[in-house]
């Protein structure tokens, strides 16, 4: 079980992040829209905590300042270990100052971050498909390059339990 800080995207960029989901399952291809609880949303994680503790995160993070929505500009797709494939976006020097400010508050919980998602490591990315096979990889990107690259726009920021896929919104957005 794990706790993620999420950054969640305006209608515009919802719509086309589930589209391409749903291309991409129509080709065949898993992707969060049929992976586990199936209550995924299009997002960007910030920060990925082993244990928590849900109340005292929440609060650590409300209290940071709003720090208005985001602009981001996909138009990569990646590839982590065991196949999971993402747009990219271009991180600018806000996404990763913003990033770390939300990292620091979850640990001043004493909330166990994720190494994956410890500054200087951290990849910004938003899932496609969880498990892609090496054979699928050009299906894959080619029906993501018909749709990159994509300007986006982060609007709201949510704790979600990636296991149940409950959202607990933020007040702010860090």
């Amino acid at each position: 079980m794990a706790l993620a800080v999420c950054l969640l995207f305006d209608t515009r960029t919802d719509r086309a992040v589930r589209k391409l989901w749903s291309r991409l399952e129509d080709d065949g291809i898993p992707t969060l829209l049929t992976h586990t609880h199936r209550r995924h949303v299009p997002h960007l994680s910030y920060a990925v905590l082993r244990t928590y503790d849900t109340d005292r995160v929440l609060t650590a993070l409300d209290a940071l300042p709003d720090a208005g929505p985001i602009s981001l500009r996909l138009d990569a797709v990646g590839l982590f270990r065991r196949g999971r494939a993402c747009l990219i976006p271009a991180p600018t020097a806000d996404l990763l100052a913003r990033q770390e400010r939300v990292v620091h508050a979850a640990e001043s919980t004493g909330a166990d971050l994720h190494q994956h998602y410890r500054p200087q490591s951290w990849t910004p990315h938003c899932s496609l498909s969880p498990r892609t096979r090496r054979d699928e990889l050009p299906r894959l990107t080619a029906v993501v390059y018909d749709v990159l690259p994509l300007d986006a726009t982060v609007v709201r920021a949510a704790l979600i339990d990636t296991v149940t896929g409950e959202h607990r919104r933020l007040r702010t957005l860090p």
